[in-house]
């Protein structure tokens, strides 16, 4: 199975995380703010994941520290469990509506960290959190995990909706990726040889 479990222990947060690319959607999450735990729940469940946080944080300045490291660990832990690459699909695009909303997430599981987030979020907090996390997150995630990853927004008012569907587009667009593609086999999906 593809797993990994990370822990970071700062002076502003302490972080534990499991990932299980292989898994069922299940997860256990409880990052001390109550908005982006849902986003976890979408992202693990859309995934097929399973994924395990617990973050201590600094909260009573606010949630950055703790977004920021939770976005650092789940990127450490997804370039351990997905190894050499070997044998995975690589690309993958995911468009996902919710009412008014429209976002795609196209991912290449490439060695090179590349995010390009092109989201307008109308409102600068929601649930507690404020809405520019969304992308410091990404961040985070993209360079310690070495992928590309673009995130666009085609319609959107509410901000609620559009970060749920980023989560859940991101999720189904990391499953996908992740999956093994029967047209090469074993290989590495580059013609390079490495990824």
């Amino acid at each position: 199975m593809r797993t990994a479990e990370i822990k970071r222990t700062t002076k502003e947060t302490d972080v534990s995380l499991y990932l299980n690319l292989d898994g069922s959607g299940k997860s256990e999450i409880d990052t001390g703010c109550g908005f982006f735990d849902h986003m976890l729940t979408l992202f693990a469940s859309h995934g097929r994941l399973d994924l395990n946080v617990k973050c201590d944080g600094d909260t009573y300045v606010d949630y950055h520290h703790s977004i920021e490291d939770i976005g650092i660990c789940l990127g450490q832990a997804f370039a351990k469990a997905i190894g050499d690459k070997r044998g995975i699909l690589r690309y993958s695009s995911i468009v996902i509506p919710m009412d008014e909303t429209l976002i795609l997430v196209s991912l290449d599981i490439s060695g090179r960290s590349q995010l390009n987030f092109d989201v307008a979020l109308p409102t600068p907090t929601v649930g507690g959190m404020d809405t520019e996390l969304v992308e410091e997150f990404f961040v985070s995630f993209v360079r310690n995990a070495d992928v590309t990853l673009h995130i666009k927004e085609f319609a959107g008012k509410n901000t609620h909706h559009i970060i749920e569907c980023i989560f859940k587009a991101f999720g189904r667009a990391i499953c996908k990726a992740v999956s093994e593609d029967a047209t090469i086999g074993g290989e590495i999906p580059s013609t390079k040889g490495l990824l």
